[in-house]
C-alpha cells in the first residue's frame, strides 16, 4: 500500500471571486504566483491550452531539476474550481491530485475564500528529504495566492526632521 499525504489549505483573499478566478484558473499563472523563482520552463505541453480540458503542462523545480508533468483534468467555470493531476511520477511522488476552488464571501463581495486540496501518493523508495521539501513548498502556496492579491503596503513616509533649521546670515 502506497503512503499518502493529504493536505487542505484555505485562506481569505482581498479580491472578488471573479478577479481571483481569472488569475488562478490558468495553471501557468498559478504556478508563477505560488512558485516564483522556484520553477522554470513553465508551459503548455502536447498541444495543451488554457481552454482545452484535459490539457497538459510542465514545469521544472529549480531546487532539484525535477520535471513536473501535470494536466488540468477538470474545470467548472460556474463553481470556479479546477482539478489537476500528475501524469508522470516525479521525485518520489507517484501520484498527485489537487483541486482549487474560489468561493464568494456572502457578506463581503470584494473578498474571496480560496481553498486548495491535494493528495500525494509517495513512492516506497522516495528520497524523504526531496518529498519533504515538496510538501513544505506546497504548505506555503495558499499564502502566496493570498499575498498576490493583497493590497500594496503603504511605505511609511520619511519623518520630518525635528531639528531646527540653521539659517545663514
Amino acid at each position: 500500500m502506497k503512503q499518502k499525504h493529504t493536505m487542505h489549505h484555505s485562506t481569505i483573499v482581498d479580491a472578488d471571486p471573479d478577479t481571483v478566478w481569472a488569475e488562478v484558473r490558468d495553471p501557468m499563472k498559478l504556478v508563477e504566483i505560488v512558485s516564483g523563482d522556484a520553477v522554470r520552463n513553465v508551459g503548455w505541453a502536447e498541444g495543451g491550452t488554457l481552454e482545452r480540458v484535459p490539457s497538459r503542462y510542465d514545469f521544472t523545480l529549480v531546487f532539484c531539476e525535477g520535471l513536473v508533468e501535470q494536466e488540468v483534468a477538470g474545470r467548472n467555470e460556474v463553481k470556479r474550481s479546477s482539478t489537476y493531476r500528475a501524469v508522470a511520477p516525479t521525485m518520489g511522488v507517484d501520484g498527485y491530485l489537487a483541486t482549487i476552488r474560489v468561493r464568494p464571501i456572502t457578506n463581503d463581495p470584494d473578498r474571496s475564500y480560496f481553498e486548495w486540496s491535494r493528495e500525494l501518493a509517495i513512492a516506497d523508495d522516495a528520497d524523504r528529504e526531496v518529498v519533504d521539501s515538496i510538501i513544505a513548498m506546497m504548505e506555503n502556496q495558499t499564502d502566496a495566492v493570498r499575498d498576490f492579491f493583497a493590497p500594496p503596503k503603504h511605505r511609511p513616509t520619511k519623518p520630518q526632521s525635528t531639528k531646527p533649521q540653521s539659517t545663514r546670515r
